[in-house]
């Protein structure tokens, strides 16, 4: 279902004290962003927090009332430091409990490795009035409640909830974009930058300076959910760049 009218938004809570000490290198804050265009969502804003309750809350809590949908990943596993459920619950003010859909998949999955134990039951714990995400990767389902989704931290299980949420969430337009190279100093271009991007209402013009072969250059990544619009400013850029000397390279640099 889409609404191109609107501009559909998101946030992102990555949960984890492997993240911040650096044991772990995320690897899901590009692939939520990258899933979440293709169903016309912009992900606008992304916080990695510790494993401690308050500040789970206090990001779910300012992210969840700033966004149209909100995500989290990680802290939703079996051990002690997986806190994510009873802090989103904190959070929403309701009690957790185990859902007996959650606790029917993780008896089937651990049936022939080892049996359902006390760390495993944590996985069907839920907010209450929670919905399941499926996982065709492990026994371990992520959790939707509303427009709030609680996603594992391991990418590929990530990646495959992603897939079940597939299609399953109000958006707007795909956002597209183009890239455009060009060897020159980002601080000489600014103002046509601004003159560019201010004459093309749908369209946003990111900078990315690089320095390579002894020189400088930029990619201007122009982005809209119009294409047509989009092909416009691409032009009306590549003809202000040109106009003042410098070869424009269509794809980028």
């Amino acid at each position: 279902m889409t609404s191109p009218e609107k501009i559909w938004t998101a946030g992102l809570i990555v949960i984890g004290d492997e993240i911040l000490s650096g044991r772990t290198q995320d690897k899901n804050i590009a692939q939520v962003a990258s899933w979440l265009q293709v169903q016309g969502i912009r992900l606008a804003e992304v916080r990695v927090v510790p494993d401690v309750e308050a500040r789970i809350i206090e990001a779910v809590n300012a992210l969840g009332a700033a966004y149209d949908y909100l995500f989290t990943t990680g802290g939703i596993g079996p051990t002690h430091d997986d806190i994510t459920v009873d802090a989103v619950a904190a959070a929403l003010g309701v009690p957790v409990v185990i859902h007996p859909e959650a606790r029917a998949l993780l008896e089937r999955y651990y049936e022939t490795r080892g049996g359902l134990n006390e760390g495993r039951l944590r996985m069907a714990r839920v907010p209450e009035g929670s919905e399941l995400i499926p996982n065709r990767m492990s026994g371990a389902p992520g959790i939707r409640r509303g427009n709030l989704f609680l996603m594992a931290g391991v990418p590929h299980i990530t990646a495959g909830m992603l897939d079940a949420l597939t299609g399953q969430l109000e958006g707007g337009a795909p956002l597209l974009s183009e890239t455009l190279g060009c060897w020159v100093a980002e601080s000489e271009v600014a103002e046509l930058l601004r003159q560019v991007e201010n004459a093309h209402e749908t369209c946003q013009i990111g900078s990315y300076p690089f320095f390579r072969e002894g020189r400088v250059g930029a990619n201007f990544v122009v982005r809209s959910v119009s294409a047509e619009d989009l092909a416009r400013c691409c032009t009306s850029l590549t003809d202000g760049l040109a106009g003042q000397g410098h070869m424009v390279t269509p794809g980028g640099i």
